[in-house]
């Protein structure tokens, strides 16, 4: 990744140099992009992974891949593999540094034997909510468990027996020993070990305990030599934690890792909880995690954002230490900008109304030359022919001032073609329009006698004879937002029902013919398209990106 002055300039990487400058990490840089292979991961995640491996480049660091696989109720390897794809697909590489929480299973137990040995844990016989219950309140300290003073002898042979199997999931807690009456409620003996009587993705039956998050995350950091352990803000309150457990474990302050908290991305008309994803594709709202209106990095792959876009994206929302609201129209400026200057420019009707130009010979057929991307350059040649299609929206019969496209008895420009005139009206039996007749300056082509005659209005087409069958699929937003931009607390009540709109009988030129899967369009004065993987040797399928409209640039501009 080229130089990021977002990284070069954030708080975190002002800790950094911070630690290196007190003589901290001599041995060099380590991060690390930790997920949970539970789910898919979503744009959120994507700025971390910027983050993440963006500071490792930064400073010539290292960034490892870890997935803290602790929980095996949750985890698929369907997971471990989407994460992998996502990752690269961003254009990041962790080369030969995948790890997992649990390549290190056996040796957290022999920390958490440590702790117990120290004085530092206890087997706890509390029930899920009885300890909750003895925990306190933000106002009122916490109350001790009657097991807590176990000796270290009782609490090594409880702690083997659960390893052992002996005992039901719930029955037995291993908790660290701290302070019921801590101010943070994260100190208050936060459990590290529970039961769990689960087949583990990776280790099979080999375990029946597993180590929760907090204990897991901060040995794994350790073990791996990370320098800073780069999170969001809901693990702030679980830094103390962090540190007593490493602190205690006799991890030297100059080389174990610290952990810096960053600001979670929160975008209008967006959701990135995985609980609520998760709601979204089991109970079929979406076709899937991939459905192109989920903001998961699989479903924005398909949607057509492209990698250089969302690397864009957490570039310019840069990296803060307070939450905020991010409009998601600025994800589309990012995708939009990128497009516009790498997607080829081609025509496509979306809602055809047949036209005839009776004054075109019935068998001729030419081609015209059309440019591919004023940004770039390149052209093609595309057909035309007696009976073209245009959008039914660019005719109108009655149509109010200032409208310069297709009206009876009126002309306008066929883009790269000729100037047409509407010369007859062809309805069906409910009145309905169906049909055009217009006529042709036949000399009004680039490079005829006329070509330069002054039309107001210039509308989009495609050739009838050639043109291809296509199907087209009009995303809009999935959630609603309210005047805030906020997502409401019911989210399903959210939903919008026209989120999707598919049109089954669109219209496309013949030079996209053999274009592969994830290829990029500019449909004229459409918007941009992308080729969906549903696209087969018979039927075309797109998906649209985005709106040719940017609001954000307008809220830049001004």
């Amino acid at each position: 990744m080229a130089e990021n002055t977002t990284i070069a300039s954030n708080f975190i990487q002002n800790a950094i140099e911070e630690d290196q400058k007190n003589g901290k990490y001599t041995e060099g840089i380590h991060t690390r992009f930790p997920p949970e292979p539970n789910g898919y991961l979503h744009i959120g995640h994507a700025k971390s992974i910027c983050l993440n491996f963006g500071l490792a480049e930064y400073n010539r660091g290292l960034c490892n891949l870890r997935f803290d696989d602790t929980n095996p109720t949750k985890e698929d390897t369907e997971y471990v593999d989407s994460i992998q794809e996502d990752i690269h697909w961003l254009g990041f590489s962790w080369q030969n540094r995948m790890f997992y929480a649990s390549d290190y299973f056996d040796k957290l137990y022999e920390y958490a034997c440590e702790l117990i040995k120290k004085g530092l844990a206890y087997v706890d016989d509390l029930s899920a909510d009885e300890i909750r219950a003895y925990r306190g309140t933000l106002t009122e300290p916490g109350k001790e468990s009657p097991y807590r003073n176990r000796s270290v002898e009782e609490n090594l042979d409880l702690f083997a027996r659960m390893k052992a199997g002996e005992f039901a999931d719930g029955e037995k807690v291993l908790r660290a020993k701290i302070d019921m009456a801590s101010p943070n409620m994260v100190l208050r003996d936060t459990v590290i070990y529970r039961i769990a009587h689960a087949h583990h993705h990776r280790t099979g039956d080999a375990w029946c305990i597993y180590p929760m998050y907090d204990f897991a995350h901060p040995l794994s950091d350790a073990i791996e030599g990370i320098t800073h352990s780069v999170c969001t803000l809901e693990f702030e309150e679980h830094r103390p934690f962090y540190d007593w457990l490493l602190e205690s474990l006799g991890f030297d302050a100059n080389t174990r890792p610290r952990q810096i908290e960053f600001a979670r991305l929160n975008l209008t008309n967006t959701v990135t909880s995985k609980r609520k994803l998760r709601q979204l594709v089991e109970e079929h709202f979406v076709s899937g995690w991939d459905d192109p209106r989920m903001p998961t990095i699989s479903g924005l792959r398909r949607r057509g954002y492209t990698p250089a876009s969302l690397r864009k994206f957490c570039e310019e929302i840069g990296v803060a230490k307070a939450d905020s609201l991010v409009d998601v129209s600025m994800l589309e400026h990012c995708v939009r900008d990128d497009l516009n200057e790498n997607a080829d420019r081609v025509m496509a009707v979306l809602r055809p109304l047949k036209v005839v130009i009776t004054n075109y010979p019935e068998d001729k057929e030419e081609y015209l030359l059309a440019d591919n991307n004023p940004m770039h350059g390149g052209s093609r040649f595309v057909p035309f022919s007696r009976e073209i299609y245009i959008e039914q929206e660019d005719f109108m019969e009655e149509p109010p001032k200032k409208y310069f496209r297709l009206k009876p008895g009126g002309e306008v420009r066929l883009k790269h073609a000729y100037i047409i005139k509407c010369e007859e009206v062809i309805k069906d039996e409910n009145g309905k329009v169906v049909e055009l007749h217009c006529t042709a300056d036949l000399d009004s082509k680039t490079g005829g006698a006329t070509a330069g005659r002054k039309i107001k209005g210039t509308i989009h087409w495609v050739a009838a004879k050639t043109a291809l069958p296509a199907e087209v699929r009009l995303y809009d937003y999935l959630i609603e937002s309210d005047e805030n931009g906020n997502v409401p607390a019911d989210f399903l009540e959210a939903l919008n029902k026209n989120s999707l709109e598919t049109i089954e009988n669109a219209w496309i030129e013949p030079s996209v013919k053999l274009t592969a899967v994830g290829t990029h369009y500019q449909f004229l004065r459409t918007g941009y398209f992308v080729v969906d993987p549903d696209t087969t040797p018979d039927k075309l399928v797109f998906n649209r990106v985005v709106g040719l409209r940017d609001s954000w640039a307008k809220v830049k501009k001004g």
